[in-house]
Order: C-alpha cells, then sequence, then structure tokens
C-alpha cells in the first residue's frame, strides 16, 4: 500500500485477534448475511454473489465472478464492484470472530484490470483489534489464489451493537429481518456494513 494511512495502523496497545469458538469451522462456506446484500445476497439479480469461506485463524478467502453488469470500462470490472468485494470479503471476517462491526475505513490500491467473465479470488485477515476497533486486510487475485493480485486493501471495522442498525435502517427491512425465525440468519443480517 502506498502512503499508508495512520487510521488503518493499530495503536500499540492493539492485541491479536482470537477466532471465537463457535466461529465456523474452516473450509465451511459462509452464506450469504443478509439475502439482500449486494455484495453476498442471492436476492439480488446484479448483485456479485460472494461466496466466502472461512479460512485458519480469523482469515476468509471468498470468489466472485465479474459480470458484464459489474463493468466500468468496456470489458472491465468498475473499481467501485472490485471495492465492494473487498469490503464484503473483509467484513465476512467479524463473523469469526462473532461481533456485529460496520465498516469506518477501507482504502483500496488497485493493481491491474479485471476482465468482465474473471474469477476473483480474495483473501482476508484480520490483523490486530484495539477495543471496537478491529483491523484487517484483503488481497484479490485473478483466477486463483496464485493469480495475479489484481486489488488489494486494508480497513477498519469497528464493532456496534444492533440498535446502530435498528436506529438507522429502514423500518420494513429491519422488521423483516429482525422476525426471521431461523437465529443464525437474523444475526448474521446485522453483522456488517454501515
Amino acid at each position: 500500500m502506498s502512503g499508508r494511512n495512520t487510521a488503518l495502523t493499530p495503536p500499540a496497545d492493539a492485541v491479536a485477534p482470537v477466532r471465537h469458538p463457535d466461529a465456523p469451522a474452516p473450509g465451511e462456506l459462509l452464506g450469504a448475511h443478509y439475502e439482500h446484500c449486494f455484495g453476498c445476497g442471492e436476492g439480488q439479480p446484479h448483485g456479485l454473489h460472494l461466496e466466502a469461506r472461512a479460512g485458519e485463524g480469523v482469515r476468509v478467502s471468498a470468489e466472485f465472478t465479474v459480470k458484464p453488469a459489474h463493468q466500468g470500462a468496456p470489458g472491465l470490472a468498475h473499481g467501485g464492484m472490485l471495492a465492494t468485494a473487498l469490503d464484503e470479503t473483509l467484513g465476512s471476517l467479524n463473523w469469526l470472530l462473532r461481533v456485529i462491526a460496520v465498516t469506518g475505513r477501507l482504502e483500496t490500491d488497485f493493481v491491474r484490470p479485471v476482465p468482465v467473465d474473471t474469477v476473483l479470488y480474495l483473501e482476508a485477515e484480520v490483523t490486530a483489534v484495539a477495543g471496537r476497533k478491529i483491523y484487517s486486510k484483503a488481497v484479490g487475485r485473478i483466477g486463483g489464489p496464485r493469480g495475479p493480485v489484481a486489488v488489494r486493501a486494508e480497513a477498519l471495522f469497528v464493532e456496534v451493537k444492533v440498535d446502530h442498525f435498528i436506529d438507522n435502517g429502514r423500518p420494513e427491512e429491519i422488521r423483516a429481518a429482525m422476525s426471521d425465525p431461523d437465529q443464525v440468519r437474523r444475526a448474521r443480517a446485522f453483522e456488517v456494513n454501515p
């Protein structure tokens, strides 16, 4: 990353992240945290449909295929879509910590263009925790885990209570998510992004 931002540098008293004992097992598909999420939800016809898997420690891997609806320049992924994929992958890390957190800051470097119909493979990890702040980083590679690097990101997530969503979300979506009888889906609906 060029010109490292001090807001993304963990303080001296930060601690190593600890995977929650009830976190999904390594290799387990995490599934959509919310059906209508643009990043991972199946209910979004032009969404990324990103699929994330739990990794070892506090790591996840994810992938999505760049579709024609995701283009910016002709035949190439829109940079905002790539940033969305990074944000979604980084946000999935919070499920391994079993905390509700929102994106506070996301810094992205675009290294090379990503063509339409390309599979972007992403890897992310939490690097440190300081109070409510969760520091993480991710890299996206074209075609697979050993492919050329296309994008990188560093992020700061901030742990929040579910009231953050209740107080700020649209009431009809909040009611629908809160009334889901599946306790895990109900909890996951509120796990990432402001």
